[in-house]
């Protein structure tokens, strides 16, 4: 049974890296509340070039929770799971701190 949830973790970390490489590259749907919740017109004068870094910069890290799952559920070491713990606090971080500074820069 470990095993199963080893592989849903590792997909869900392959899912987010490939969502995070198309935000880096621009391209794909945005997955951030700022573009979802504008309404149609907002949302063709939106620049959305700082929204597209953000949504990347969080699946990556997504990614990188998700791996240290899969690789901690494998190998029973102990300390994956804070460096799970950094990562998610790190990501909260700089998701709040870049949604202050996007709303100021707007």
């Amino acid at each position: 049974m470990p095993m199963v949830f080893a592989v849903i973790c590792g997909i869900i970390s392959l899912a987010a890296l490939v969502i995070s490489i198309r935000s880096f590259q621009e391209k794909g749907f945005l997955f951030n509340n700022a573009y979802i919740w504008a309404s149609r017109e907002e949302r063709e004068k939106l620049d959305k070039k700082p929204h597209y870094r953000q949504t990347a910069v969080v699946f990556a890290m997504i990614c990188g929770v998700f791996a240290c799952m899969a690789a901690e559920i494998l190998l029973e070491t102990g300390w994956l799971l804070a460096v799970e713990g950094v990562l998610v606090a790190a990501m909260l971080v700089y998701a709040i701190k870049s949604s202050i500074d996007q709303e100021k820069g707007a």
